[in-house]
């Protein structure tokens, strides 16, 4: 049980080449900044003094998350951006599984983890960059941005979390 809320956790989300990743910028103490890259190592649009680690597979950002409770300089985590995270994970776990109807549900366990277990015992300021994508409610006729996510996390999972 834990027994303290993380009320340092955000959700910079816009469209793409939007300016999501060049708002970080204005994070104080870069040196305590722990950037989780799983953009493919894409730069940032900006100088900085960030420990800046490229995600290659998902289970890394636990180990991140765990590495970074233990190092007292680190401020801050950055997952750079949960879109290409969530992809990431589809690419490397699901496509071309043997048993895909598994991984699937490694993924579901995967983001509720995320969320559930690593953020929410975290003690350290979590920033989550996302793309979003417009849909049109038909029932109100009005445009809703959401944060894409897969499968039965769209329905009771991340998107819930970020709503």
């Amino acid at each position: 049980m834990v027994d303290k809320v993380n009320d340092n956790l955000m959700l910079v989300c816009g469209e793409a080449i939007g300016g999501k990743t060049a708002s970080l910028a204005f994070i104080d103490d870069h040196e305590g900044v722990m950037y989780l890259n799983c953009e493919s190592g894409k730069k940032t649009p900006f100088p900085n003094k960030f420990s800046q680690y490229v995600i290659v597979d998902p289970y890394q950002v636990y180990e991140a998350f765990d590495a970074a409770e233990s190092m007292t300089h680190i401020h801050t985590i950055v997952v750079d951006s949960l879109t290409f995270l969530m992809d990431m994970f589809v690419s490397i776990h699901i496509m071309g599984a043997a048993d895909t109807m598994k991984q699937w549900a490694a993924y579901a366990e995967y983001g509720r983890n995320l969320m559930q277990q690593y953020v929410a015992r975290s003690t350290k300021n979590v920033i989550f960059t996302a793309h979003v994508e417009s849909i049109l409610n038909e029932a109100t006729m009005t445009m809703e941005k959401k944060v894409p996510v897969k499968g039965q996390l769209s329905k009771n999972g991340l998107e819930a979390l970020t709503n």
